[in-house]
């Protein structure tokens, strides 16, 4: 029953975690990358699909990625669908390959692109406290039903803080990573 609470809580934790991991990799560092393009959704045959399905999608330097519609039919509607993302890019289309340069990044740029990553950190650390909130009251409400001890519900408590501690150990080293890669020039 611990183990089980303690596992449940470490799972969800984990994919907090990796969530933020998602949300990290959308926020551009002026390197182009492809994942940056992979929240784009665009219009496929009536029914709307990542970008990376309906397209493939490299980098060709460090300042530009390439896009190669798999049906050439699709060209302008995927141009669209660049445009109007938040990301704020300008494609330009060759035939029927998609180059969408990357403009280099303003200081103050850089500065507004740090606090998104640090409100997102704070996202992901609400959520792994309120894991670890629903943990604990799972621990009390064993409690109640005398299913466990209270020497068990204070153990329990002590494992889930322990986990809740290294998790968001690791949103903070990720956060102060992006942030550093964010400051380069």
């Amino acid at each position: 029953m611990l183990n089980d609470i303690q596992k449940d809580a470490q799972a969800r934790m984990g994919k907090s975690v990796e969530a933020l991991k998602v949300e990290l990799a959308k926020i551009r560092t002026g390197r182009a990358h492809p994942s940056l393009l992979e929240h784009i959704t665009v219009d496929y045959y009536g029914s709307e699909v990542p970008l990376n399905q309906a397209a493939n999608i490299n980098a060709e330097d460090a300042r530009t990625l390439s896009v190669v519609p798999f049906d050439k039919s699709m060209v302008a509607k995927i141009e669209k669908a660049i445009m109007t993302s938040d990301l704020g890019l300008n494609p330009a289309t060759s035939g029927a390959n998609i180059r969408v340069p990357l403009p280099a990044l303003t200081e103050e740029r850089r500065a507004s692109l740090v606090k998104v990553v640090h409100a997102e950190g704070e996202q992901a650390k609400v959520a792994i406290r309120n894991i670890r909130r629903d943990a604990n009251s799972q621990l009390k409400d064993f409690l109640k039903e005398k299913e466990l001890t209270e020497d068990d519900v204070r153990r329990g408590e002590t494992l889930v803080q322990q986990i809740t501690d290294e998790h968001v150990g690791k949103v903070d080293e990720l956060v102060a990573v992006k942030e550093k890669e964010l400051m380069e020039i």
